[in-house]
């Protein structure tokens, strides 16, 4: 008896199909499909819309929980300059999380059903369906979930006084990197820096899923090694 090899239909939602992909999701997973319109995940309405988000939602959310954060470190007693520099360390260590997360969270290779449908959900579909721009940011309601134990881990590091701005400074870094992605996908950048770092990402999508993590910057990736070869460089092997 011979095995048919599973298909998703893509008219239909998807989230619970491509658990039944089995080994062979990565290789599905990792060829894009470059469409403006995503596709459905769930048959539920108001689980569907839990997927999507406007990438105005994030900062419209996030940054007074910032600027209250901010606020909590000076109101006890931190000078500016003081919580400029917490502020910018929490900054610099979301690149961190951003770069681990990526690496190797996102991209855990997945063979079970419920491997590939978790992975899916957090980020297959994202390279799935690279331009969906209602899912290249992080669903509100999973942040706030996310933000109890990064909260509490921070806390566990530093003083009562130092937590909050240094709090903020990360969900600050997150809120960056979010709608940096975002514009990495859609903006049409004139200036050099953003027109480098969107070559970057989309190389990432498109020709080197295995490197180039960072998304903010390459800087994480030159540390660990995983920063991508040039074509001049492939061609030359």
């Amino acid at each position: 008896m011979v095995a048919h090899k599973f298909t998703v239909d893509l008219n239909k939602p998807l989230v619970f199909q491509v658990g039944h992909l089995g080994e062979s999701y990565q290789e599905w997973v990792h060829q894009p499909i470059v469409s403006k319109e995503g596709p459905r995940f769930f048959d539920s309405d108001f689980w569907e819309f839990l997927t999507r988000t406007a990438w105005w939602a994030i900062p419209t959310i996030w940054l007074p929980v910032v600027c209250w954060c901010i606020s909590m470190s000076v109101r006890m007693g931190h000078t500016l300059p003081q919580t400029a520099l917490m502020v910018s360390f929490g900054i610099f260590l979301w690149t961190f999380v951003e770069y681990v997360l990526h690496r190797f969270l996102f991209h855990i290779e997945t063979k079970s059903y419920w491997g590939n449908t978790i992975h899916y959900l957090l980020h297959g579909c994202h390279h799935k369906h690279p331009m969906d721009g209602l899912r290249l940011v992080f669903p509100p309601a999973a942040a706030a979930i996310l933000c109890i134990p990064f909260w509490n881990l921070i806390k566990f590091c530093a003083t009562p006084s130092t937590t909050p701005a240094l709090f903020g400074g990360g969900l600050l870094g997150y809120v960056m990197y979010d709608v940096t992605h975002y514009y990495l996908h859609h903006g049409q950048p004139t200036n050099q820096v953003p027109k480098s770092l969107k070559k970057y990402h989309l190389n990432h999508h498109f020709r080197i899923q295995n490197k180039g993590f960072g998304i903010t910057s390459a800087f994480w990736d030159r540390v660990f090694g995983t920063l991508p070869q040039t074509k001049a460089a492939d061609k030359a092997r």
